[in-house]
């Protein structure tokens, strides 16, 4: 077995060199959690952010985990846990504090959301939500150590347990759903990938502002679609929407009916 301290060391060296992350939690977080307890069993089938395809690791050494690679979920789907450093950009753009009660809408087999609850502390709290049964299953016994995670099967958009500081979306949809801008608290944060049916798209963060929410586009991606993500012309045009009017600057507004922007006030969570 190689030297599983020193891999980790510098995994979160480069994670933090590309995306030029200084939070000391954040990375702290990416250094404490194994990322093998979210893998499921090796040998693992991984892919580079530029690569197409999948290729195994040449055994079962948790060393192949740690680095900025994709390692498969469901290969057939194409479902990932997703890019260590781009998680930790988005994480980073966020600034998730301690304390803070963070919801993730698409939590995967849980990997993240042990990150989010080292993030947020002993007094904060993550609830990881996946609309996949058998995936949340597997999430909430790979979280049984992290005692500030409760993980539920739902999609997400009926409910999200009350009032939150920060939603995480880790899919695809083509517009924001009311009831996570209308459950931020004040000051609190969604970050929300706005995507195509090719997967790519614009991820934009809202924030819930004294008398109103602001929008700002944040980088490209190409992401898994979540489930009741639109599939009509009309929804391409409302993702298009978004995405050009957040590109020009930060777009403020009230509330979302339909889809967009609308004037009618929030409710107060």
């Amino acid at each position: 077995m190689s030297d599983l301290a020193a891999a980790r060391r510098r995994y979160v060296e480069a994670i933090a060199q590309r995306e030029r992350i200084s939070s000391a939690r954040l990375l702290r977080a990416f250094a404490t959690v194994p990322r093998e307890h979210f893998a499921g069993d090796g040998p693992w089938r991984i892919r580079r952010e530029a690569g197409h395809g999948y290729s195994s690791t040449a055994d079962v050494d948790p060393v192949h985990l740690y680095d900025d690679l994709l390692v498969a979920i469901d290969e057939r789907r194409r479902l990932d846990t997703g890019l260590p450093s781009l998680w930790a950009h988005f994480f980073d753009v966020l600034d998730i504090k301690a304390k803070e009660r963070v919801v993730q809408i698409g939590c995967g087999l849980g990997y993240y959301s042990a990150i989010l609850s080292r993030i947020v502390g002993a007094q904060g709290s993550v609830l990881a939500i996946d609309c996949d049964k058998a995936l949340a299953s597997r999430a909430a016994a790979n979280l049984r150590r992290y005692k500030n995670v409760d993980v539920i099967h739902g999609d997400g958009c009926s409910g999200v347990g009350g009032p939150a500081d920060v939603i995480i979306v880790h899919a695809g949809f083509d517009h924001p759903h009311p009831l996570w801008v209308e459950s931020l608290r004040r000051n609190g944060r969604l970050l929300l990938p706005l995507t195509k049916r090719g997967r790519a798209g614009t991820v934009i963060k809202i924030t819930r502002l004294a008398r109103c929410y602001q929008a700002e586009a944040v980088r490209r991606i190409r992401i898994f679609p979540g489930k009741g993500r639109g599939k009509t012309a009309l929804d391409e045009r409302v993702t298009d929407w978004w995405e050009r009017a957040t590109a020009l600057a930060p777009l403020r507004f009230q509330g979302i009916e339909q889809g967009l922007p609308s004037e009618r006030k929030p409710r107060r969570p």
